[in-house]
């Protein structure tokens, strides 16, 4: 559902120890938003889909990152409500701009708390919005499914015969195993922006990217670059066979409408610095 990254600052005109009440606050209000970062295809420069990014508008002040508040929201179970109002409202959206436009994917982060009742709320949403479940991509994190490989395995495979697809988010930062991905049904590798950062610095970092991409091609799983800021690392990422990148480099997240004039366009290509 969203991303933690690095602690940052709660933000202008919100203090920590009123985060609990001010999000209880949003859920009622409608301060919540999301924002879309484009995934690209590197072959063909075409856009291909978009990772959903929660933002929080306080009452004063600029929106909040998940950093900021994802913890209480978590600790609080406000995760729960939270994370379902980001499901459907994507649906929601998607199946809109599907309607008017040519076909297209967004990507949910799924939190390891929110995890257990994944099948649940996902059919709820798809029910509600009429969404193809092939539109909706879910990330999990190597945390979701470390912990008990057996029962994580069961999710996702309801998860996939539900139809939606899922993607394994941060590859190799945190628990990785082979035995992960022989054992669960997914159908996407995104590759950590640690690994794209190195790449043009050491040769150990390109040797690791290559061989995530070739272990993911040979299962048969697309693969998604995060963090992809420089023409060097676009380029490489290219020779190496890389499917789809997201980062700087193409867009900053973009607001709903944005992203839906991309889509109108006869040929969604989104432009890069180089």
């Amino acid at each position: 559902m969203a991303k933690r990254g690095t602690p940052v600052p709660t933000g202008a005109g919100v203090c920590p120890e009123n985060v609990e009440a001010l999000l209880r606050d949003a859920l009622q209000n409608d301060r919540f938003t999301l924002a879309y970062q484009p995934q690209v295809d590197l072959q063909t420069g075409q856009l291909d889909g978009a990772e959903v990014l929660l933002r929080w508008l306080p009452p004063t002040g600029a929106p909040v990152l998940p950093p900021a508040f994802i913890p209480t929201a978590e600790a609080t179970g406000l995760i729960h409500p939270i994370g379902e109002w980001v499901l459907r409202t994507a649906c929601g959206q998607t199946h809109r701009w599907n309607a008017n436009n040519r076909p297209f994917r967004l990507a949910v982060n799924l939190s390891p708390r929110q995890f257990s009742r994944a099948e649940e709320i996902v059919l709820a949403a798809l029910r509600e919005t009429g969404l193809d479940p092939g539109r909706l991509e879910l990330e999990i994190t190597e945390q979701s499914v470390a912990e008990d490989l057996p029962a994580a395995a069961g999710v996702l495979r309801r998860l996939n015969a539900l139809g939606v697809r899922l993607a394994l988010d941060d590859f190799g930062t945190g628990y990785s195993s082979l035995q992960y991905l022989a054992r669960l049904p997914v159908h996407t590798l995104k590759i950590d922006r640690s690994f794209v950062a190195g790449m043009i610095r050491t040769a150990k970092a390109r040797i690791i990217v290559e061989n995530i991409i070739r272990l993911a091609h040979g299962l048969s799983m697309r693969v998604v670059a995060e963090g992809v800021e420089t023409p060097g690392q676009r380029d490489l990422l290219r020779r190496q066979g890389c499917d789809l990148a997201q980062g700087f480099l193409y867009s900053r997240p973009l607001a709903g409408k944005k992203l839906r004039m991309l889509l109108t366009r006869p040929e969604p290509c989104v432009q890069t610095a180089g």
